[in-house]
């Protein structure tokens, strides 16, 4: 009787670790993210493509490990990247800033050297590597039904937060050092928001708490209203304001009046004076 019952034992224990083995094997397809399903899934492989990429254009300055790098005399060629994010790679490349021709106080902006798909890989390796932004959706920066009252207060926004460097009207300024704040007239949205959120070069970062996610979508729309504002006079002298007018007005409008008034001055023909006679006593 008792060998029986073990047996029996035996027997329905097999059946039970199988049901559990499914059991566990469902939850873990279910519970375990798609990008994790294996090391040969898409991720991984454009993960892999980026590694690749950014040994071949970008280890040189910015180490092997993206840890940072150095010049042959000890000085820092280029930062690290750890941490800094998939929306900082995304800015830097797709504007052409990165890879840099050389290192100096401002990278300029060029054509993008990498293509669309290249720059998504080495973005996803860098963000692969530690935390950090990550590119935002198209509805973070989608201005295109943006309300009057939305541009409004996005420009009293940038009015606050960002003329100081880009000057009122977005075409950018001069800085200390060498630097400059580049003109946002050709910034893409996308970029505007991602710049906004990585502080690129010399600009702060405009985080989440210090520029909710709405407020820095108003700023967007008010720079794309700048970007597609048209000129009455039909000549907008830079944007720059009364300054730029005044000399305009000084320089050239003044100067066109002296040289009207010195051309009427040189054809009015000069009435010549008669001599006057002088009497002699004897006449």
């Amino acid at each position: 009787m008792g060998d029986a019952r073990i047996r029996f034992r035996s027997r329905l224990r097999l059946p039970l670790i199988g049901v559990a083995l499914v059991a566990v094997g469902l939850a873990y397809a279910v519970l375990v993210p798609d990008g994790a399903a294996g090391a040969d899934g898409p991720q991984s492989q454009q993960i892999e493509e980026g590694r690749r990429l950014f040994s071949v254009g970008c280890s040189s300055c910015h180490g092997l490990h993206a840890e940072g790098g150095t010049n042959g005399a000890g000085a820092m060629a280029g930062p690290s990247l750890i941490g800094v994010g998939a929306a900082a790679v995304d800015f830097q490349v797709s504007t052409g800033r990165m890879p840099a021709v050389q290192p100096g106080a401002q990278i300029p902006q060029k054509p993008p050297v990498y293509t669309e798909d290249e720059i998504a890989a080495l973005a996803a390796y860098i963000a692969s590597l530690a935390p950090g932004p990550a590119i935002p959706a198209s509805e973070s920066y989608d201005v295109s039904k943006a309300t009057q009252e939305e541009v409004t207060r996005g420009g009293d926004l940038f009015r606050t937060n960002c003329t100081a460097c880009h000057n009122f009207a977005g075409r950018g300024g001069a800085l200390p050092n060498g630097r400059y704040a580049p003109s946002l007239m050709s910034t893409t949205p996308r970029n505007i928001y991602q710049a906004m959120l990585t502080g690129p070069q010399q600009m702060p970062v405009f985080s989440d708490a210090v520029l909710l996610p709405e407020d820095k979508r108003a700023i967007i729309a008010y720079i794309v209203a700048l970007q597609q504002a048209k000129d009455p006079g039909g000549f907008g002298l830079g944007r720059l304001g009364p300054v730029s007018e005044g000399l305009w007005g000084w320089f050239v409008g003044i100067g066109l009046l002296v040289v009207v008034a010195v051309w009427i001055g040189a054809k009015v023909p000069r009435v010549r004076r008669r001599p006057e006679r002088t009497s002699h006593p004897n006449s």
